[in-house]
């Protein structure tokens, strides 16, 4: 008896693992084309693992390239991690039940299991050779891939200029002088890209000074002066920008929502997180965790001169400024923390209910968005256009992906069912 009960028991552990679907968030994906004689590119790609408990993570290396593993990180560390190529046999017994067996896969060991609700955050470095994917044609370089990712850029090599893309794209320009093209894929399928450079002779980087002290998904006070041009901008990637802030709206009669903001910081001394709330708003009930650990954060709402008194510099500072402040241990060279800010907003400016319908009018400066409609309401006008579901539990609930650098005025209108 006591055998057959070792037994079933490695048999449900067994089983376990066989029912194990990995699952993931965050992805973000940059290709820097290699010299065109080597018809490589390499490939960094960031990417957080979520599910709960998991100490390994599996990245499917595509058929049909021949490939190189360089390195992986931890991205809360930037230590190195251990990682195998395995085929799909090895990939199955170590949990990941999907697996194909004629597939081959990067297993990644996890510097921490992944915490309840949380994240491991990791950046894999490898370099494709893909004949099919990057080749030459009537005097062009030309990349033409099937990209799944849905954020991803692609770094021209050193001396080209890029002469055409066919998929809407911000084009910028690297320190060392080569050209970038960058998107967000709002779609539900993978994105047909393809991207054509030439050799330019003239390929220089010039640097101008940033004298705009608001990043791009902050609101600038009075907004920008639209009759002159902006000599002195840079532009930043929307793409690689990694905030994420998902609205649970109350019933409208209550003017709240609860709200989660995930963010991450990497300034090394960085040591707190400062949100301004929005004057016309009221936040209660604040709270934050590292997503790499679960560790929960101190928080403070603190208001006027209480803001200042904590070394706090905040433009345009009154008697009536509220601050949300969630404090942590400083960052450390080559380190990162992601963090989860919840809170819940009253704005009775912004969410209403006039004649028996829910309004929402409110502005986003991320460039992505989640809005969840109360239980037992229908949508019936989005002025921003969206994907949209429904949860398990049965709200509505509207994606806004926005790949562009300035804010979208999300207009919402919904009945009761």
């Amino acid at each position: 008896m006591k055998y057959l009960f070792i037994f079933l028991c490695l048999c449900c552990i067994r089983m376990s693992a066989q029912e194990f679907r990995q699952t993931q968030t965050d992805s973000y994906t940059r290709y820097e084309l290699l010299s065109p004689q080597s018809q490589s590119f390499r490939i960094i790609y960031d990417v957080s693992a979520t599910t709960a408990g998991a100490t390994k993570y599996f990245n499917t290396l595509r058929a049909g390239s021949d490939h190189i593993v360089d390195a992986v990180w931890d991205l809360m560390t930037g230590k190195e991690l251990v990682w195998k190529i395995v085929d799909g046999r090895e990939a199955k017994a170590n949990g990941l039940s999907y697996a194909a067996e004629n597939g081959e896969y990067l297993m990644i060991d996890l510097a921490r299991a992944v915490p309840n609700g949380g994240q491991a955050r990791l950046r894999i470095d490898k370099t494709y050779k893909d004949t099919a994917s990057y080749y030459r044609e009537n005097g062009t370089i030309v990349f033409d891939r099937s990209l799944g990712i849905k954020r991803n850029s692609l770094v021209l090599p050193q001396g080209y200029e890029l002469v055409s893309a066919n998929y809407p794209v911000q084009v910028m320009q690297e320190t060392d002088g080569r050209i970038k093209v960058s998107f967000m894929n709002d779609g539900p399928q993978g994105v047909p890209f393809k991207v054509a450079a030439r050799p330019a002779a003239n390929m220089k980087y010039t640097p101008q000074p940033d004298t705009n002290p608001w990043p791009d998904y902050q609101a600038r006070p009075g907004g920008r002066d639209k009759s002159k041009a902006r000599v002195s901008y840079n532009v930043s990637e929307r793409s690689f920008q990694n905030r994420d802030i998902v609205y649970f709206l109350q019933q409208p009669e209550t003017h709240s929502f609860f709200l989660y903001h995930d963010y991450t910081e990497e300034r090394v001394g960085m040591d707190k997180y400062v949100n301004i709330v929005r004057a016309g708003s009221k936040a209660s009930g604040p709270s934050a965790f590292l997503l790499d650990t679960g560790e929960k954060l101190k928080v403070e709402t603190l208001r006027g001169q209480a803001i200042a008194d904590k070394g706090i510099e905040v433009n345009g500072l009154t008697d009536d400024t509220e601050a949300v402040v969630i404090w942590y241990d400083p960052i450390k060279e080559g380190e990162s923390k992601r963090l989860r800010i919840s809170e819940t907003y009253t704005d009775p400016n912004r969410y209403l209910l006039i004649d028996d319908q829910l309004i929402w009018d409110r502005s986003f400066g991320r460039n992505r968005n989640t809005v969840i409609l109360p239980e037992g309401w229908m949508l019936i006008s989005s002025s921003i256009p969206g994907a949209i579901d429904m949860t398990e539990d049965g709200k509505v609930r509207i994606r806004f992906i926005n790949g562009r650098p300035d804010n979208i005025d999300v207009f919402i209108k919904a009945i009761r069912r």
